[in-house]
C-alpha cells in the first residue's frame, strides 16, 4: 500500500492507524527522514508515537551522508522483502513521489552510479556561481524537464543536464518510458489531500509549531557539527532558511516566512506529481469532515475492494 499526500496534511496518524487494522509495517518515503538528528525540521516520528508499529528508513544515515532516489529504492527493496518474510504489510509512507515512483515502476537506474567528470565539472560551477546558470542550460537541453524540477534542486538538475550529455537525449524521455513499465507489485495508491485554504493554514501553523519546539536551535547544532549548505541535507525545508539565517544573509523573520512559502509551494509541486499518477485513489479530508476514523474506514473499505479484484479500479466518488 502507498499512503501519501502533501506535506502536512496528516499522512503520519493515520498511516499508524492503517498500519495497526492490516498488520502493516511503514517505509518511510521521505528524503528527509532517514537522517539522524534532523527530527524537527523533518516532522519525524517519534518512538513513543509508532505504537510498536515496525518503521523502515527513518534515523539511519547521518547528515552528511549521501541520499538520493537510487540509494534509497536499494534500500526499500530490502525492507519491503524484510517485512514480506515476516508476513506483514509492507506500506510506504511520504510525500517524495519520486521515490514511490522509484519502487511502483522498479525504475533503472543502474546507469547513474559514479561520478562522472562532466558531473564534477557541472558540480564546481553550482558552488562558484550558484544554480542558476545550470538550469537556463537545462530549459535549453531539456525543457520539459525544466518544467519538472525546480530551479534550486541543483542535485536533480546536474543529473538532467548529464544524461542529456551523455546520452544526447532528454532524461523526461527515458522518465516517461520508465512511467509506463509494468509494476512488480500489486498495490493500492492512496493520496490524502485537503482543501488548499486549510492545507496552507497547516503548514503555518507547523512552521510555527517547529520554531517553538527548537528548530533553530537543531539547525545551529547540525551547523556546529560542520555541516553547510552545499550538502544534501541541509537542501531540506527549515534546513536551509535558518542556515541562511545563521550565515547572517536574512533575518530571522525573513527565514521563518521563507520556510513557510517554500513549503506551501512545495506542497503544490507535490500535488501536481500526484495528479500525473496513474490509478490513485484521491482522498479529500473535507469530504469526512476531518473525521479520521471515517477516513481509516474509507481506505480500508477501497482496499478490501481492490485487493478481491486486482485487476479492477475503484475510484472514490
Amino acid at each position: 500500500m502507498v499512503l501519501t499526500g502533501p506535506t502536512a496534511v496528516g499522512k503520519t496518524s493515520l498511516s499508524i492507524k492503517v498500519a495497526e487494522r492490516l498488520n502493516g509495517s511503514i517505509i518511510s518515503a521521505d528524503s528527509m527522514q532517514v537522517y539522524k538528528k534532523m527530527d524537527i525540521g523533518s516532522a519525524k516520528i517519534m518512538t513513543d508515537e509508532m505504537c510498536n508499529i515496525p518503521h523502515y528508513l527513518i534515523d539511519v544515515l547521518e547528515p552528511w551522508e549521501e541520499f538520493h532516489v537510487a540509494r534509497f529504492q536499494q534500500m526499500a527493496m530490502e525492507a519491503i522483502q524484510d517485512i514480506y518474510q515476516k508476513n506483514r504489510l509492507p506500506i510506504l509512507v511520504g510525500g517524495t513521489g519520486f521515490y514511490i515512483q522509484a519502487i511502483l515502476k522498479d525504475v533503472d537506474f543502474s546507469g547513474d552510479s559514479g561520478k562522472s567528470a562532466f558531473r564534477q565539472e557541472l558540480e564546481e560551477r553550482a558552488r562558484a556561481g550558484g544554480s542558476d546558470e545550470l538550469y537556463q542550460m537545462l530549459k535549453t537541453e531539456d525543457p520539459v524537464s525544466a518544467e519538472n524540477i525546480h530551479p534550486h534542486n541543483v542535485k536533480r538538475v546536474i543529473r538532467a543536464l548529464e544524461y542529456y550529455h551523455e546520452t544526447k537525449s532528454p532524461i523526461s524521455l527515458h522518465n516517461a518510458k520508465e512511467m509506463e513499465r509494468e509494476s512488480p507489485f500489486c498495490y493500492s495508491y492512496f493520496v490524502l489531500n485537503d482543501r488548499r485554504e486549510h492545507l496552507y493554514e497547516r503548514i503555518n501553523q507547523r512552521v510555527d509549531q517547529m520554531m517553538e519546539k527548537g528548530l533553530l536551535d537543531e539547525v545551529k547544532y547540525l551547523k556546529s557539527l560542520g555541516l553547510t549548505s552545499q550538502m544534501v541535507s541541509m537542501q531540506g525545508l527549515g534546513y536551509k532558511e535558518l542556515l541562511s539565517y545563521l550565515d547572517g544573509n536574512i533575518s530571522l523573520c525573513d527565514a521563518v516566512e521563507s520556510i513557510k512559502r517554500n513549503t506551501r509551494h512545495f506542497a503544490k509541486r507535490q500535488l501536481t506529481w500526484f495528479k500525473r499518477e496513474k490509478n490513485v485513489v484521491w482522498i479529500d479530508k473535507s469530504k469526512y469532515d476531518y473525521d479520521e476514523d471515517a477516513i481509516l474506514n474509507q481506505i480500508l473499505r477501497i482496499w478490501e475492494k481492490r485487493t478481491s479484484n486486482r485487476n479492477g479500479e475503484y475510484h472514490d466518488d
